[in-house]
């Protein structure tokens, strides 16, 4: 094996088309020995290349007689010293922070620590046993792919609907894609896919993490696994695992599945997980960064030997070092530019600008985002929220950076729950949460709105369950959630009882009328538009199996007609550009001597006074917003003309007669959401009768009869049926 000086820059192995250049950064490290494997389960290297080449604290070789699907590690020579926070060991294998490709899942044994496991002296003890054969091996990958003219589709954040989603859960079960295929990336990118999304009127799906993970020792010997993936270990790799052709082919799959749907005109967002790896605490396994440089990469308390975790998940990555920053962001750039994402949303995103122990919003990591030409092209969103003290972050990020909104969440919850007291903060919600996001500057984009998300419960789980039902999670029902803002309607759990089931589609076709007719920009949770249920498992991130895939098949009526409607929901939201503005509204004239862009409307069609507002018995709202409202414009300048539109949200238990404001002209209101009724009407006589928790979308203008297309139950009983597009 010829070994040469080498570079070092990039960091990680680079192949040019001659030969791999190795480069790995450490710092109090001693000795670093590349080694190479012939076959992804060895235990013992083929050959052992002891690196000679040291340039600014980085270790580097060149290998001209390497190939491309060549396995390698590492092992890093230095104290331990856990005391000290050194935890270098060389009998451990370790990963290379920058693999491109890693070849599959750990296999636990006591081997993979870095002390002596039972021994009585905790992690203070080294321990002398080869991890080689239960760590995956890093693989060389060749980058080459034919992307022609393939790029990120930069979707205006106003024109944009978030299908949140799981690559494998998915396709899993989907008897169109073909059955090799299925829970993979191909198989999400298949035709039966595509087609579904477009029908649901999505424009982004935002992948559930697919970096590649580790599995929890606890979770891999009680025969679970972490489904969900929030424990990386490569933050450059694809997770294997979706690879429909299995090792050596994931990096292509994954290019191959971003190319297909920006095809369709669908984007790619990630859900990254840069706050923590999957090491643990100091009682942890030592799989890559502990054993390349501890002190470098975790942030470490006044005693080393701990570690500071504001994730909950055992240590938080070392944002005030450099390097640490340098892997993040060298992360995020090869998304784009190698594998063409469009955009991250952030897991645990505070971590990641704590300099010291308080989020900082002038932090070097938000510094260094705004300032990158690369991360200019892509959507950035933000979990703004951790486990550290002052963790709940809403509305304080800075510009170019959406957010999940949790405050969205909880006050669209508490209202259709028919909470008392709710509805000014609802009218905030509904109109882009300009309370929260516009004095950072940010416009309406600012607001990620959902309902639901992976963690707690599905749409159907919110209006079916009022306790959690965690016990498959072998955890003695003790994780999740406890205050879910959740309502079941008269009965706990699986019911036959029509009263019930009338009472709980209505609500959850309230929840998704509420979600798409919002400011701001709506995430939609995979299944939630077919009644998905985990039979009330709030925290279902261990669940590989039926509860957390997509059911697909034969469905329901009810299930049929929330497809439908939802799909209709999502038309309308698209169609109607008052529904997705850029900016917030003012609450002004649009034009002189107009109307005010957006009004509020109590149930005698006058505007609501403080009084009102201060009423903690009311529980009805009209948003009413003028036509004139609209802040889109062609591609040449020209404002684009909307639609006067009514929204009226009862969220009590009795009937209201709600009275329709006068319009000026010779139009009519006409119903193009309702709730609680299929048939919709036009409103001749000014007064619409709101049912009992229900919804009503009205329009302003001439009478034209609503088409087929519009009917709530126009779709098949299967959702699998290529010929239905509700």
């Amino acid at each position: 094996m010829r070994v040469w000086p080498g570079q070092p820059y990039p960091l990680g192995a680079s192949w040019d088309g001659q030969g791999v250049n190795f480069a790995i950064f450490t710092e109090h490290a001693t000795a670093v020995e590349l080694c190479l494997f012939s076959h992804e389960d060895d235990a013992v290297e083929s050959q052992k290349i002891m690196l000679r080449e040291y340039t600014d604290q980085v270790w580097h070789c060149y290998l001209p007689d390497v190939r491309p699907g060549q396995f390698y590690g590492y092992r890093v020579h230095g104290p331990y010293e856990p005391d000290q926070g050194h935890r270098f060991n060389p009998a451990k294998l370790l990963i290379d922070p920058y693999a491109k490709a890693i070849t599959g899942s750990i296999k636990w044994s006591n081997a993979l620590f870095a002390y002596k496991v039972g021994s009585g002296h905790e992690d203070l003890e080294p321990d002398p046993d080869n991890s080689a054969g239960g760590v995956p091996k890093c693989v060389v990958i060749d980058p080459a792919f034919t992307w022609d003219n393939d790029r990120p589709l930069h979707i205006p954040w106003n024109r944009t609907a978030i299908y949140e989603c799981h690559v494998k859960g998915m396709s899993k079960l989907h008897p169109e894609v073909p059955e090799n295929l299925r829970g993979t990336y191909l198989g999400l990118a298949s035709d039966a896919m595509i087609e579904y999304f477009l029908a649901l009127g999505i424009t982004a799906v935002e992948l559930l993490p697919v970096h590649q993970f580790v599995v929890d020792r606890h979770l891999a010997e009680r025969g679970l696994t972490n489904y969900w993936g929030y424990n990386s270990i490569g933050f450059f790799a694809p997770d294997v695992r979706y690879a429909a052709k299995g090792l050596g082919n994931q990096v292509y799959e994954f290019k191959s599945m971003v190319k297909t749907l920006h095809s369709a005109g669908i984007e790619v967002i990630l859900d990254v997980v840069y706050n923590h790896t999957g090491e643990g605490n100091h009682l942890g396994p030592t799989l890559s960064l502990r054993g390349i440089d501890n002190r470098a990469y975790y942030r470490l308390e006044q005693n080393p030997r701990f570690y500071t975790d504001f994730t909950g998940t055992g240590n938080s990555l070392n944002m005030q070092h450099p390097r640490t920053i340098q892997l993040i962001m060298d992360s995020l750039r090869y998304w784009v530019d190698d594998m063409h994402v469009d955009g991250f949303r952030f897991d645990l995103a505070p971590v990641l600008a704590r300099e010291l122990h308080d989020v900082d919003k002038l932090s070097a990591f938000f510094d260094i985002i705004h300032q990158d030409p690369t991360l200019a092209k892509v959507k950035l969103i933000a979990e703004p929220w951790d486990v550290g003290p002052g963790g709940y972050q809403v509305g304080n990020f800075p510009i170019r950076w959406a957010e999940w909104n949790g405050k969205y969440r909880d006050a669209v919850r508490h209202f259709w729950k028919g909470d008392a007291g709710v509805v000014p903060e609802l009218a905030s919600r509904l109109a882009g949460s300009s309370d929260i996001y516009e004095p950072s500057g940010r416009g309406a984009y600012a607001s990620v709105n959902f309902i639901t998300a992976h963690d707690g419960y599905t749409l159907y789980d919110l209006v079916s369950y009022e306790q959690k039902h965690n016990e498959a999670n072998g955890e003695n029902n003790h994780d999740g959630h406890d205050d879910n803002i959740s309502r079941n309607w008269g009965v706990e759990g699986d019911t036959t009882d029509p009263r019930i089931l009338d009472a709980r589609f209505r609500v959850m076709r309230d929840f998704i009328a509420t979600l798409a007719f919002s400011q701001g920009v709506p995430m939609l949770s995979h299944g939630d538009e077919i009644a998905r249920t985990q039979h009330g498992n709030n925290n279902a991130y261990a669940q590989d199996n039926e509860v957390s895939w997509m059911p697909w098949g034969e469905l329901d009526n009810w299930r049929r007609q929330l497809l439908a409607f939802t799909r209709k929901c999502f038309n309308l939201r698209h169609t109607h550009a008052v529904l997705r503005r850029r900016h917030f509204f003012r609450g002004e004239p649009t034009i002189k001597g107009g109307r005010k862009d957006l009004s509020w409307i109590r149930s005698d069609g006058q505007e609501m006074s403080d009084a009102d507002w201060g009423n903690p018995n009311n529980h009805a709202l009209g948003m009413l917003i003028y036509g004139d409202a609209t802040d889109e414009t062609d591609d040449r300048g020209r404002p684009i003309k909307g639609e006067t539109l009514l929204l009226l949200l009862n969220g009590g238990n009795t009937q209201l007669s709600f009275t329709t404001p006068v319009i000026e002209g010779d139009g009519i209101w006409a119903e193009m959401v309702d709730t609680a009724r299929r048939e919709l009407r036009v409103i001749p006589t000014g007064l619409v009768l709101l049912e009992p928790y229900s919804l009503v979308l009205l329009r302003y203008g001439e009478n034209r009869r609503m088409t087929d297309s519009a009917d709530p139950t126009n779709v098949s009983g299967s959702i699998t049926n290529r010929e239905s597009n509700g």
